[in-house]
């Protein structure tokens, strides 16, 4: 199992529709937090070992509706 974070970047006033699409559209997203600075969500995101990253964020994330940008982090190991 991998562990990803996608920080987003949304079209203004669209935060709350793309979490809300995100959470039923995506089955692999755990869970969206809204976030401070330069980004206005984190996707928290479980893929399967052998699921390409990068096609998973272009094909399903960044293809919702009000997203401008992504950035995306991968995990190494979780501790406690």
């Amino acid at each position: 199992m991998q562990i990803i974070f996608v920080m987003v970047k949304c079209d203004l006033g669209k935060s709350y529709d793309v979490a809300t699409d995100a959470v039923e559209l995506i089955e692999q997203v755990s869970e969206i937090h809204s976030i401070s600075g330069e980004f206005d969500l984190m996707m928290k995101c479980y893929l399967a070992d052998d699921q390409d990253i990068g096609r998973f964020v272009t094909k399903n994330v960044q293809m919702l509706p009000g997203i401008k940008d992504t950035f995306t982090l991968i995990t190494f190991k979780a501790f406690g």
